[in-house]
């Protein structure tokens, strides 16, 4: 657009707010002189067109001043000089008198004074108050481009009211940390990433932060050497004991909680595959001896796994108390409290080491072959550090997000299966138990990460849960849950199927005609069992599942750790390395929004594929709606394990199919939402391939996807494909 077209549309935006271009009051000015629609010429058209002259005339001084690129302060002093040089002039007032001798004819002869209200009435009359009106929709589409866009050199001075900052609701009787994230850098990895074009997918960062119960995501941001991050995140510091929450905390309250802001950072690749680069715990007393209760830290974030020792980028954080506090702390004086903690943390995980050696050495005695038996006492997270396994463990309520254990089974069940990776052959097992934030973010882990958080979200609903460590066909390691009933029933859960199994055990000294209980679940051996209080080692004469014996108040069948020790290094809220867990987060999914995209994009798929084989195609929507229920019903008996339905389904589809046709139908089940990837995986079925690709006589297709969102964003996502066609024998 040419700067004098912008330009006017800014002078209309400021016409009808009644403002002068320095901001100061004055009489309403008219639009420019194109009036749409009106039809009539404007009486008095010498005063008019004198007022347009000197209008014109202004503009074209504005126009000068762009073209002479002065400097904003310049350019803004030369604006007042011309609005000064109009009121002195009066051209305000003569427009005014021409409006009126223009209307006055329209009025009762004694108003002689023309008021506010007549203007406007006359304005409103004519069509101009709605030809501005519409002049400003379009300078709001101009704006909004223009801050889309790239940022381009000014050629032309524009008065533009300041941007509108989004507001936030802050208690004033609470007292908040102010986390701001102000760019990255040395992120080599993406030293050569080219620019992203623009409507381009790139791949890109997001970071998740956790911090007292408090989640929060950053916006996207391309991945490059330096990320562009600016996002702002308002963190309240509060205390945990009930009574005191309304209490505004000061500078040494604060000191004593303990408790980091976990950051973790995910990439995103452009097929929606999640990688975690980096998880940090940040230190953010810190700010509590800063000056004006602001400072700003250079954050190094290291890999993962195997390159936990390597450095994948900085990001410059800036922290911030509000309100401001009244008094600071001394460095010295937080210094010291870190080295105390610190000093505490080493040594109570000094003395659980050393009464973790000990019962292993007891352990051992009581059988040589226990060692080689799966019994896991330590293991390592993302960062490389070495964490008690029960420190993984916590009750973890889902709120109104999950309503019963088996729901929380089928939720983690959708979450991705992923062994962590291992740079190099052998075929080596990736030794990484993540937290609970980094599997959360990325949206998928190994089984163990499954396991602790079923195990949590069981032991949230009240259940006695305990995560099972121990091998199953071929002698490959593995972890599930079991939950122990009051009645003494061991029941087995498979975290990353979302199966039970209840477990029967064989008596090895009954005799051979005694039948015995077949075992169901896929489990070998069993090492140890444990959970966020309790760590038991299998000390019974056979590590084999079938013929385990879970009393566990037995000592001869298993050997328990002190719940003293377990307690001293894992329990929440003891100043340990430890981390917080964070809450369960709402899917953002829209699931029936999302069930309609992916199959338009499976009707698509099917269509081209159908026209490389010569085939047409015709779609039955009737009958792609009658596929519903059996979907419901595949969902519903994969999470309560009860089927219902499929009587109404047969019957339905059986009055939709004609005498002398044939109805094939075909379903399957993804935790993703890639509606080429599944169509790729569907086509690698005999049965699905027989369907899409159907010749005959009246064929006609039917699809139908069902999306069930859990939290987190998780989701499963049922597809059925089904055709039904004429019988020619």
């Amino acid at each position: 657009m040419p700067a004098g077209d912008e330009s006017s549309h800014e002078y209309r935006a400021s016409l009808l707010s009644g403002t002068g271009p320095n901001g100061g009051n004055g009489p309403p000015r008219p639009a420019p002189a194109r009036r749409r629609g009106s039809g009539r010429a404007p009486a008095g058209e010498g005063g008019w067109g004198r007022g347009l002259a000197r209008g014109r005339e202004a503009r074209r001084l504005l126009s000068g001043a762009a073209a002479m690129s002065l400097p904003p302060e310049k350019a803004s002093e030369l604006k007042q000089i011309i609005h000064q040089q109009l009121v002195k002039m009066d051209v305000h007032g003569r427009i005014r008198e021409v409006l009126a001798e223009t209307i006055r004819e329209e009025l009762a002869p004694e108003h002689q004074q023309l008021s506010t209200e007549d203007l406007i009435k006359a304005l409103r009359q004519r069509g101009i108050i709605d030809d501005v009106m519409k002049e400003l929709k379009f300078v709001t589409d101009v704006n909004e481009k223009e801050r889309t866009s790239a940022p381009k050199p000014s050629t032309h001075f524009v008065d533009r009211e300041p941007p509108v900052l989004k507001k936030t609701n802050i208690d004033p009787t609470r007292r908040y940390l102010y986390l701001q994230v102000l760019g990255g850098k040395a992120f080599l990895e993406h030293l050569q990433e080219p620019e992203p074009l623009p409507g381009q997918t790139c791949s890109t960062f997001t970071l998740c932060l956790h911090f007292r119960n408090q989640r929060f995501r950053s916006k996207p941001v391309p991945c490059a050497c330096e990320p562009d991050f600016h996002d702002g995140f308002l963190l309240e510091v509060h205390k945990d004991s009930l009574g005191d929450g309304s209490k505004m905390v000061d500078a040494t309250t604060m000191l004593s909680i303990c408790d980091p802001v976990h950051m973790v950072l995910i990439k995103t690749d452009t097929f929606g595959e999640t990688t975690l680069v980096a998880s940090y715990f940040l230190e953010w007393r810190s700010v509590l001896a800063a000056e004006n209760g602001i400072t700003n830290v250079a954050v190094e974030l290291l890999g993962v796994g195997t390159e936990s020792k390597v450095s994948v980028g900085v990001l410059n954080i800036r922290l911030e108390m509000y309100p401001q506090l009244n008094k600071t702390l001394s460095p010295e004086i937080t210094n010291t409290q870190f080295a105390l903690e610190r000093q505490k943390t080493a040594e109570k995980e000094r003395l659980f080491l050393v009464y973790a050696k000990q019962w292993w050495r007891e352990y051992l005695q009581i059988r040589p072959t226990h060692n080689v038996r799966l019994v896991k006492i330590f293991a390592q997270d993302e960062n490389g550090v070495n964490r008690p396994v029960c420190s993984y463990i916590r009750p973890l309520r889902a709120g109104r997000l999950l309503d019963t254990p088996r729901q929380a089974a089928r939720f983690v069940s959708v979450l991705g299966y992923e062994r962590a990776p291992v740079i190099g052959g052998g075929g080596g097992k990736q030794e990484q138990w993540c937290t609970l934030l980094a599997f959360l973010c990325r949206n998928k882990g190994d089984c163990e990460d499954h396991a602790n958080l079923l195990c949590s979200l069981l032991l949230g609903f009240g259940l006695e849960a305990f995560v099972c460590v121990g091998t199953k066909a071929k002698g490959v390691p593995h972890t599930w849950v079991m939950t122990y009933g009051t009645d003494g029933t061991i029941t087995f859960w498979e975290s990353l199927t979302g199966h039970r199994y209840i477990h029967r055990p064989i008596n090895p000294d009954d005799p051979p005609l005694v039948e015995q209980p077949k075992p169901l679940y896929p489990y070998r051996t069993i090492g140890c069992i444990f959970n966020h209080q309790k760590f038991f080692g299998n000390c019974q004469p056979s590590d084999a599942v079938e013929v385990c014996v879970f009393d566990l108040h037995d000592e001869s069948k298993w050997k328990s750790m002190s719940g003293e020790a377990i307690k001293s290094v894992c329990s929440p809220g003891t100043t340990s390395s430890v981390p917080p867990f964070p809450p369960l987060c709402a899917s953002t999914i829209d699931a029936v929004v999302t069930s309609n995209e992916i199959e338009l994009q499976l009707r698509i798929l099917v269509s081209e594929h159908r026209k490389d084989l010569g085939l047409s195609t015709v779609w039955d929507d009737h009958l792609s709606y009658l596929l519903s229920p059996a979907l419901a019903a595949y969902e519903l008996e994969r999470t309560t394990g009860i089927s219902a339905g499929n009587e109404e389904f047969q019957d339905a589809v059986r009055r939709a199919v004609p005498d002398g046709h044939t109805f094939k139908g075909f379903p399957i089940h993804f935790v993703y939402r890639h509606a080429r990837r599944a169509f790729a995986t569907c086509l690698r079925s005999p049965f699905c391939e027989d369907i899409i690709c159907c010749r005959g006589d009246q064929v006609r297709l039917a699809v139908r996807v069902r999306v069930f969102a859990y939290p987190e964003s998780a989701c499963a996502v049922w597809i059925m494909f089904a055709c039904k066609y004429r019988s020619v024998l």
